[in-house]
C-alpha cells in the first residue's frame, strides 16, 4: 500500500509560480511510476506529467510541456511539480499518484492505483 498527501496548492495570479509537493508513506516508493493529475470543474481527470521511478524519464502533456517541471527526491519519498508561468486554465484540484505496478512506466489513468486526496490551484486572471 502506498500512501500519498499533496500539499503547495493556492491562488496565484496569471504568469505566478507554485510548487506541490507529494509525500509518500511507502518504503519502496523509488520503484514506484509517479504521476501528476488535474481536474477542472465540470471536466474529467487529465495527465499533467509523469517521472519514471528513479528520475530519468519525465512526460508532460503538451498544455504544460515548457511551463511544468516534475521531480523527485526518493530518500525523502517525495515527488514535486514546479509549476510556472502559470495560466487560468491551470486551475484544477491536482493529485499525485502512484504505479499500479514497479517499475513500470506508464501514463494512463488506469495503471496508477494509489492517488492523494488532491490540493487547489487556483490561478486567477
Amino acid at each position: 500500500q502506498v500512501q500519498l498527501v499533496e500539499s503547495g496548492g493556492g491562488l496565484v495570479q496569471t504568469g505566478g509560480s507554485l510548487s506541490l509537493s507529494c509525500a509518500a508513506s511507502a518504503r519502496t516508493f523509488s520503484s514506484y511510476t509517479m504521476g501528476w493529475f488535474r481536474q477542472a470543474p465540470g471536466k474529467e481527470r487529465e495527465f499533467v506529467a509523469a517521472i519514471s521511478w528513479n528520475g530519468v524519464t519525465t512526460t508532460y502533456a503538451d498544455s504544460v510541456k515548457g511551463r511544468f517541471t516534475a521531480s523527485r527526491d526518493n530518500g525523502r519519498n517525495t515527488v514535486y511539480l514546479q509549476m510556472n508561468s502559470l495560466k487560468p486554465d491551470d486551475t484544477a484540484v491536482y493529485y499525485c499518484a502512484a504505479s499500479r505496478r514497479t517499475y513500470y512506466y506508464t501514463l494512463q489513468q488506469r495503471e496508477y492505483a494509489y492517488w492523494g486526496q488532491g490540493t487547489q490551484v487556483t490561478v486567477s486572471s
